[in-house]
């Protein structure tokens, strides 16, 4: 796979992160709704955080940006969720300025050029620009489908940005499919 078709797949998570806040209230892009607080802002406040450490500090490409969760003496957690006086313009506009922070390293540095990652084990914090891609490409998805989760319990809204592979946008139809794998879980149960 080319840096192009691994930049491609992070841009498209990314937008889908942010997607899923479309059309939300306040009180609904921040509300906890796992047993360990997944949020939706929190996690684009995450992402924007991770992107700037792994696509700037450990290439040697300062980022400028406060980061105020991540200094000593800051609330475990803290860049998982967003406080009151944190506006989800804010939290955005710091993942798009991330984005174009990590969009700058990941196309001016070739895929060999090494990195340094700080928080990594020893054996394995020498790394690579392709490594850090990759990484950060599955950190994405995997928050995009938590975010897709968190989504869907908030409303009901499923899918993908720009995509229409879901079976059905019919509800009676998700309610009797719904119905059919319940059934299927307590006879195999």
């Amino acid at each position: 796979m080319h840096k192009s078709d691994l930049h491609h797949y992070l841009r498209t998570a990314r937008e889908s992160l942010v997607w899923k806040l479309d059309g939300l209230s306040e009180y609904d892009v921040r509300r906890p709704l796992t047993p360990t607080g997944t949020n939706l802002l929190g996690l684009v406040k995450h992402l924007a955080s991770v992107e700037l450490g792994y696509f700037g500090d450990c290439f040697g490409r300062p980022h400028g940006e406060s980061l105020p969760w991540f200094e000593d003496g800051a609330e475990v957690n803290a860049d998982m969720w967003a406080t009151p006086d944190e506006s989800r313009e804010q939290i955005v506009s710091l993942y798009r300025r991330a984005w174009a922070h990590a969009d700058a390293t990941i196309e001016e540095l070739p895929l060999d050029a090494p990195g340094h990652v700080a928080w990594w084990p020893a054996e394995r914090n020498p790394t690579s620009l392709h490594r850090v891609l990759v990484h950060m490409l599955a950190e994405t998805q995997r928050h995009a489908g938590h975010a897709d989760i968190v989504r869907e319990l908030i409303d009901g809204a499923v899918g993908r940005h720009q995509s229409d592979d879901l079976p059905s946008d019919d509800q009676s139809w998700w309610r009797d499919y719904r119905e059919r794998l319940e059934r299927a879980a307590r006879q195999a149960g």
